[in-house]
């Protein structure tokens, strides 16, 4: 069945950011006494607000000495000054924007870093219409809040909305607001096994997303 309306998260999605940011989180956790490798940042941390982060090192008794989402967003020109788009998005906007679907962004990131990096890979003239944030609901993801934030505003109902994400947080959350998810694992990090036992439809290559969505 064809959407109504497609709700993309951005890194990972629309911006290649997932490199840059876990080395520098896996930098500073070490740093704050919580040692952590960059493999296991990608595989834990990946599409979970820097909010989410800090609640989940805290509940395991442990306490960073430092509020890591002001830093983060204190440094987020210095940390993404240089990315790049995620290889033939603009396809798939292309094929959304021809086939009269309309589409959205719902991010665990704040608003300004989406600025940040949709300005800087030339993304934002597609993106800069709807841009919502974990910000703006009381629990990120993997709960269900941004996405059906995302479509209350967007004025559409969640059975009628289609999820475009990459980590297994942003899929659980867009299976618990009732929609049907779509999981890119075209980074080498991906875990696929994961993605799929969400309830995301998995898929390597954005070339092939304009078929799943409008199929």
């Amino acid at each position: 069945m064809r959407p109504g309306l497609v709700i993309f998260d951005c890194d990972g999605i629309l911006v290649d950011t997932e490199e840059t940011a876990n080395r520098v989180l896996c930098a500073w956790l070490t740093e704050g006494g919580y040692p952590v490798s960059y493999e296991e940042c990608r595989r834990v941390f990946s599409g979970t607000s820097m909010v989410s982060v800090q609640q989940r090192i805290e509940a395991n008794g442990h306490r960073l000495g430092f509020d890591l989402a002001d830093r983060w967003y204190a440094s987020i020109d210095t940390i993404f000054s240089t990315v790049t788009a995620v290889p033939h998005i603009e396809t798939v906007v292309e094929a959304l924007r021809e086939a009269g679907i309309p589409w959205c962004v719902a991010s665990s990131a704040r608003v300004d870093k989406m600025h940040l990096t949709l300005g800087a890979t030339g993304l934002m003239s597609h993106f800069g219409h709807a841009l919502y944030s974990a910000t703006m609901v009381e629990r990120g993801k993997p709960f269900p809040d941004l996405f059906l934030h995302a479509a209350k505003e967007m004025g559409f109902d969640p059975a009628d909305c289609v999820v475009i994400e990459d980590s297994v947080p942003g899929t659980e959350a867009g299976i618990a607001a009732g929609m049907r998810v779509f999981s890119y694992a075209g980074d080498p990090f991906s875990d696929r096994a994961a993605l799929s036992a969400a309830g995301g439809t998995v898929f390597d290559d954005m070339r092939d997303l304009p078929d799943l969505i409008l199929s």
